[in-house]
């Protein structure tokens, strides 16, 4: 049943098979990024099939290696979410340190390549359904949707989803057989933005339930008041770059006590809880179509665009020119 979700159209179906490394590493690099791979079995010799197509802004692809491989050292600059679905044979996924997790037909592994380290490891008789889903994407539909773009609880947390049966078993289904009958309204129509959203929502609602974050509202601070007061002082006048000093007058405590209930409490400093919210609010006012990048970027404190450029794209996976383009399009 797994292997029926096919996005190839009925005519390449029988795709020609790739033996050359440098040539399947090329395709590989250009649908998903750049990483390293390397034969891990007997043979060491590939039999690829590879057939790509995009969904708006997502790649989807149906591929194998034809051989046991091992992959790491994913590209993170490249800003990319890897969802990946086993149609046949087993795969094994790592993030971090965690434990691996291996997956058999129908399971969905994903991992964010922009915000951890990330393993895969598969079989010879492997076949994938992937998907190579923008950073940014996502980011941008959790601001649109749910007022706020969730932190690193969600982001750096490997997930298996899906299922046979499940809601995001059936969306690939309806996806694939869609970009079969109708590749050129998927690839650049309305029926692809349509798909694509559909897609990244379901994701999000699936990942976020696996790592036990609520879309539906701004992380609570479960902590005690001063350090709930501190961080609304943090909201309401981050544009103004308060101090550390003027924070804890604010709450009423000693930079020393904030300092460590933020530490203990939230698991940050203050510094970076203020960092936080600044970067949330240019990102805001880009996603709105503001004037420019320069004079948003200013209106919040930053004085040296490089610096605050390079934080920006670490925090959402591209550069702040390129939010302010998609508004403005």
């Amino acid at each position: 049943m797994p292997t029926q979700l096919d996005p190839r159209p009925n005519g390449v179906l029988s795709s020609v098979t790739e033996t050359d490394w440098d040539a399947i590493a090329a395709w590989t690099d250009d649908k998903y990024m750049s990483f390293d791979v390397r034969p891990s079995g007997r043979s060491t010799s590939p039999c690829s099939s590879m057939f790509s197509i995009d969904v708006g802004e997502i790649t989807m692809t149906h591929f194998r290696y034809g051989t046991e491989v091992a992959l790491r050292d994913f590209d993170a600059e490249a800003g990319n979410v890897l969802v990946l679905t086993t149609l046949r044979g087993r795969t094994r996924h790592r993030v971090g340190r965690a434990e691996g997790t291996e997956l058999g037909a129908g399971q969905t592994f994903v991992a964010d390549c922009s915000r951890t380290d990330f393993r895969l490891a598969a079989d010879d008789d492997h076949l994938q359904l992937n998907l190579t889903v923008p950073h940014r994407l996502l980011a941008d539909l959790s601001l649109q949707w749910w007022g706020h773009v969730p932190d690193d609880a969600l982001w750096s947390r490997g997930a298996v989803i899906g299922g046979s049966g499940s809601p995001w078993w059936n969306l690939l289904g309806y996806a694939t057989s869609t970009a079969a009958i109708s590749p050129e309204a998927v690839a650049s129509g309305r029926i692809g933005l349509h798909l694509q959203e559909l897609i990244a929502a379901q994701l999000l609602h699936d990942w976020a339930l696996r790592a036990a974050v609520d879309l539906e509202r701004r992380p609570a601070v479960a902590a005690p008041g001063y350090v709930r007061t501190a961080a609304h002082f943090i909201d309401a006048h981050a544009r103004d770059l308060p101090t550390v000093a003027e924070i804890a007058a604010a709450a009423g405590v000693s930079v020393r006590s904030l300092s460590g209930g933020f530490a203990r409490y939230l698991g940050t400093s203050v510094r970076s809880y203020l960092v936080e919210q600044r970067l949330q609010g240019v990102y805001r006012e880009l996603r709105s179509g503001a004037e420019s990048v320069t004079v948003t970027a200013h209106a919040w404190g930053y004085v040296n665009l490089g610096v605050f450029a390079a934080s920006y794209r670490r925090r959402f996976g591209e550069n702040p020119s390129e939010t302010l383009a998609r508004a403005r399009s």
